[in-house]
């Protein structure tokens, strides 16, 4: 595919002074290979494949940025689902398996490592129970690695038992790493439809459809759209969407270029180009400020909702006339500790939970790196990923949740975790009582929508 001139100048200043950057390059590796009935090898050979296809990743990626001048943020591995491998295992050599791929990330020098992840929204095997039971320790003893859990697909319904079972987890890593701002919960993704080629992290896993290992990539942009958008202060709704639409295009035209090239480098297939805007705290790197030039006075006031449809339909239209090739989520990220507009919002009292709720019926992800007060109790929890996985499956779309119940912290304070992580003000949970939901269990049936066969 040719590459104009005028383009390589359009992408030489979105990089330079709009924060386009290639958010992250991924590398989905198949290990249902390494099962052996000697849990010792199973370790061994999760770490012998794990190091040897990604060996180059690094160095790769980071030679290619040098190259073409577009930034790489971060290099990750995704493997298949580590439940797979635990059928006859127990919950100590769960966490084994974790740490054996805790130390591959740190070898390979990669930023995470996802995929200690379990596929329950219909059921929950043997391995499936060993790695729920190794979660929240598996958690608090790595660094790198993330997980993930699917409780609900529309085709099969939401596991409710799964989902009870979630709000314990999520509350036991809280404690486990309150020492830590609770930093263990920020590893793991609770899903509904999750998807098998996602780059980003925490929820990335290896799919059933995939080869024995492809590259795939995640690009951002929010800071170019916000900046395209500002140079049309006068443009009605229709005009707005073009320019987004067109803006996505030449995102998604840059980050396919160096994603195949580092598929190229490294001999693995390209995957997909996951179109998602991801915010960091950056100055003007925002999706909740491109939602304010749009229109609003701060986002989460009336017409969010209709703005977010608005941009996520534009951004999806412009990356799919650029690449064949659009996979993973797609869409826009709205996770509050990265977004300095949705942290803003929160502090103004113009943004809560119930907004931020019914903004991911129109997103690409769910609710996303919120911190909520340390009491929320585990039923709370679960809870609030059953309504998140109902949004997911009623409208056929991906939805998660990733909160962080802040141990020793209530409404109104701040918690700081870092990097890329970022900063959050703490959200209060609704002081009523879900516990009879929960704690009936079952599984809500699939919609009608479901039987489209």
């Amino acid at each position: 595919m040719p590459i104009a001139f005028t383009e390589i100048q359009e992408t030489i200043r979105m990089v330079e002074m709009e924060h386009l950057d290639i958010r992250t390059v991924t590398m989905g590796i198949s290990l249902r290979d390494c099962a052996d009935q000697d849990f010792e090898k199973v370790k061994e050979n999760v770490y012998q494949k794990v190091t040897s296809y990604a060996k180059d990743l690094q160095k790769t990626a980071s030679q290619v940025a040098t190259e073409y001048g577009v930034p790489i943020i971060n290099k990750r591995i995704a493997i298949s689902p580590a439940a797979d491998l635990l059928g006859n295992a127990t919950k100590e050599q769960a966490v084994e398996l974790a740490k054996t791929l805790d130390k591959a990330a740190q070898t390979l020098d990669v930023d995470f490592i996802g995929g200690y992840s379990a596929l329950v929204h219909k059921g929950i095997s043997k391995g499936e129970q060993i790695l729920l039971d190794a979660l929240p320790e598996a958690l608090s003893q790595t660094e790198r690695v993330c997980a993930s859990i699917s409780v609900a697909t529309t085709r099969t319904g939401i596991n409710m038992d799964a989902v009870k079972r979630m709000g314990n987890i999520i509350h036991q890593t809280a404690e486990l790493t309150k020492d830590n701002n609770s930093i263990g919960c920020a590893k793991l993704v609770v899903f509904c439809n999750p998807v098998e080629d996602n780059p980003f992290m925490a929820g990335a896993f290896h799919g059933a459809g995939e080869g024995e290992a492809v590259l795939s990539v995640g690009v951002s942009g929010p800071g170019v759209v916000l900046n395209a958008l500002r140079r049309y202060p006068d443009a009605d709704l229709g005009e707005i969407s073009d320019v987004i639409k067109k803006t996505a295009f030449k995102i998604t035209r840059a980050g396919e270029l160096i994603g195949r090239v580092v598929a190229d480098r490294l001999n693995v297939p390209f995957g997909i180009m996951d179109l998602s805007l991801a915010p960091t705290n950056a100055m003007n790197d925002s999706v909740a400020e491109i939602l304010e030039e749009i229109g609003l006075e701060r986002v989460g006031t009336h017409g969010t909702i209709a703005a977010l449809a608005l941009m996520n339909d534009a951004v999806k239209k412009g990356g799919a006339m650029a690449s064949s090739y659009v996979g993973g989520l797609s869409g826009a990220f709205i996770p509050v500790s990265e977004d300095n507009g949705m942290i803003r919002g929160i502090e103004d009292g113009a943004l809560n939970l119930s907004k931020l709720e019914a903004m991911t019926c129109v997103c690409s992800v769910g609710l996303d790196m919120i911190a909520l007060e340390g009491k929320a109790s585990p039923e709370t929890l679960a809870a609030i990923i059953a309504d998140e996985a109902a949004i997911g499956m009623i409208n056929k779309k991906t939805t998660a949740v990733r909160v962080i119940p802040v141990i020793g912290k209530e409404e109104g304070d701040t918690v700081e975790f870092g990097g890329l992580l970022g900063r959050a003000p703490i959200i209060g949970v609704n002081p009523f009582s879900s516990d009879k939901l929960i704690h009936r269990g079952g599984r809500i049936p699939a919609p009608l929508q479901s039987l489209i066969n």
